[in-house]
């Protein structure tokens, strides 16, 4: 049960972004559209689920001492792999999202889990630790991204990011005269973040005095 708890924890009262406040940099930036935050989303996943499962495989036989510097080691190899990938098989992707690929290397989301919970937990646990950690973090991505590409263009556009001649959606909400440029630019980031934060806080105080009514 507790397993289960820390699982869905991660999704919304310990959501990286929204309640740990961690990985807003590369958040704020690649949100502009839903194509960047499913392929940033499933690559964090991916780095964050490996890495936890191989640091909780070495964590008995590394020194205190350099555990950190061997932790980058392995995020840094890991990421490599993935970008090798999605500049292989996905160079649109890889176009757009740009540096904040290989800077998954010094989230600090993946380094945090690694720190905190993969060095002192077995592997299941923190395999499953980075799944949920990395989802909320997805969920955060895909939140900010469907809101501010629909006020921004006025409609929702995913393609395939294998080949982006093939439209999988588009969808369109309303006329382009009213959309709100804005939200298409680094303003419009820091708008839909604080208001998605303020909603996670509100929900996570009411969840607290859930909790207490009933110790009552």
């Amino acid at each position: 049960m507790n397993r289960i708890q820390n699982f869905k924890n991660g999704l919304i009262k310990d959501n990286p972004v929204f309640s740990l406040f961690l990985g807003i940099c590369s958040t704020l930036a690649i949100t502009t559209s839903i194509n960047n935050a499913i392929g940033m989303g499933v690559s964090v996943i991916i780095v964050l689920t490996m890495s936890n499962v191989i640091i909780s495989m070495i964590r008995k036989i590394t020194p205190d001492e350099i555990r950190i510097p061997v932790y980058i080691v392995i995020i840094a190899t890991l990421v490599t792999i993935i970008q090798m990938l999605i500049q292989a098989f996905a160079p649109a992707l890889n176009e757009s999202l740009g540096v904040f690929i290989p800077l998954i290397v010094v989230n600090c989301i993946i380094l945090g889990r690694a720190e905190s919970f993969a060095s002192k937990n077995g592997v299941f646990d923190s395999a499953l630790d980075g799944i949920g950690m990395g989802c909320g973090y997805t969920l955060a991505v895909l939140s900010m991204s469907v809101i501010r590409e629909v006020l921004s263009t006025g409609g929702i556009l995913i393609t395939n990011p294998f080949n982006t001649a093939q439209v999988i959606l588009d969808l369109s909400l309303f006329p382009e005269d009213f959309t709100i440029s804005l939200f298409g630019s680094p303003v419009g980031a820091f708008i839909t973040f604080a208001c998605l934060a303020a909603a996670v806080g509100a929900y996570k105080t009411h969840l607290d005095a859930k909790e207490k009514a009933k110790e009552k």
